[in-house]
């Protein structure tokens, strides 16, 4: 009996051994709000998942077959670096975009979101820099955030990243100094902000790279999602130092997780370590699942299909927002992938706003958790239109604007009365 309570308290106690990098990270914002969204009351803008009923269930099966029939070599253990047959198709895949890239140099990942952390295991000690855009991908600053850098955010505008700002940022940083780690960027249709790196920008951005010596990180997952404008090459189509990460997330199935890492080969090998010590090695029989689609199947077609739907949706958006929004409200307009990002006036805490907007049947993601000290962009949200249909987006926003209206005439009567200032 006293060996059972011993073991009791032990347990109890266990969570104060937690390291200490564990107690300094943030849970999802977006993943906690899943729950909310599933209410049948609800329509969700907070969200990012591709519409997976626009695939045709023939191409699927198709894929899935293909794995099937390979069973000795798909229900079996592979290669930490994953299929070779992948690797292949993955680059084909990525050639008509520019980059030309070698099968042997490829990572296979379980999702860019494993690259994410295993590029941050590989390069980040605790106290090291990196630098993101601001707001970013909240996956990556989780991903980060685990082996203690510090994280300093660059703003955006219209055009991307701005030059100006991180050039700023790297002389305070000054040349050669070794905890300059890499800098991560998504540069089209960025996660959160919706906004396209302009190729002026992404020119000066490899500059940069090779006067103050550091890693550009490259995601792209949404750049196939391009329903305006004309195409801009991945920065990895011009120099070969840049590790350029994909996913088949956005283009196949977000369920299969499945995505790469291409990179010069002193960099693929050191990931590959690091890898080892992760998962020895991803699901074949996802990659292989993958390979099949990519190869056998008319997968443009169908990307064609996803294109035209997401931009229906992304133009009932927009109409919407200029439709009910007030004016003091401002918006991007993204030319692809998934997200507006709003900005309200600056005394408007989008996420005190949120059981509000729950209440009144919709649901986004508040602006502060794309930031790494969660504090900034309390006055912004993400909202998304990747998955509802037109009507559901239309009528969400006029959900959204009788909340935003009624928070603004509340600031307002505050306001006129003297209470605050503008």
């Amino acid at each position: 009996m006293s060996g059972m309570k011993s073991a009791h308290i032990k347990f109890e106690t266990a969570p104060d051994k937690v390291a200490k990098r564990i107690t300094k990270m943030r849970p999802s914002a977006v993943r906690l709000l899943f729950a909310a969204a599933t209410r049948p009351d609800i329509i969700s803008l907070a969200g990012g998942m591709p519409d997976v009923s626009l695939l045709p269930k023939s191409a699927v099966r198709k894929a899935a077959r293909a794995a099937v029939d390979d069973q000795a070599v798909t229900l079996q253990y592979g290669g930490t670096n994953g299929l070779f047959e992948t690797a292949q198709v993955f680059c084909d895949i990525v050639r008509d975009i520019g980059i030309r890239h070698k099968p042997e140099n490829v990572i296979i990942t379980t999702g860019a979101q494993e690259a994410l952390d295993l590029i941050a295991k590989t390069f980040c000690d605790p106290g090291d820099i990196v630098l993101t855009e601001g707001p970013t991908y909240l996956g990556a600053l989780q991903a980060f955030s685990a082996y203690e850098p510090e994280i300093r955010t660059i703003e955006f505008d219209d055009e991307g990243m701005r030059m100006d700002l991180l050039e700023e940022e790297l002389q305070r940083i000054g040349k050669g100094n070794p905890r300059l780690k890499f800098l991560y960027t998504i540069p089209n249709f960025q996660n959160p902000g919706g906004v396209t790196m302009s190729p002026e920008r992404r020119k000066r951005l490899v500059e940069l790279s090779h006067e103050y010596d550091f890693i550009i990180v490259e995601d792209d997952p949404y750049g196939r999602l391009r329903y305006e404008g004309g195409h801009c090459l991945p920065m990895r189509a011009f120099d070969d130092s840049v590790i350029y990460l994909g996913t088949i997330s956005k283009m196949f199935a977000a369920g299969l997780r499945v995505g790469w890492i291409m990179a010069p080969p002193g960099v693929t090998a050191k990931i590959n370590l690091a890898k080892q010590g992760t998962d020895l090695s991803g699901s074949v029989f996802d990659q292989k699942m993958a390979a099949a689609y990519f190869r056998d199947t008319p997968w443009q077609n169908t990307l064609q299909k996803f294109v035209k739907t997401y931009d229906k949706r992304r133009r009932a958006m927009l109409a919407a927002m200029e439709e009910f929004f007030p004016p003091e409200v401002k918006w991007t307009h993204p030319e692809g992938g998934f997200f507006v990002w709003v900005t309200l006036p600056s005394y408007v805490d989008a996420k005190s706003m949120l059981a509000e907007a729950l209440d009144n049947g919709v649901i986004y993601a508040p602006g502060d958790s794309f930031y790494p000290d969660g504090k900034r962009g309390r006055n912004s949200m993400r909202l998304n239109f990747s998955y509802e249909s037109p009507e559901n987006i239309r009528e969400a926003i006029r959900r959204l604007a009788e909340v935003i209206e009624g928070r603004l005439e509340l600031y307002r009567a505050f306001i006129n009365a003297g209470a605050i200032k503008e």
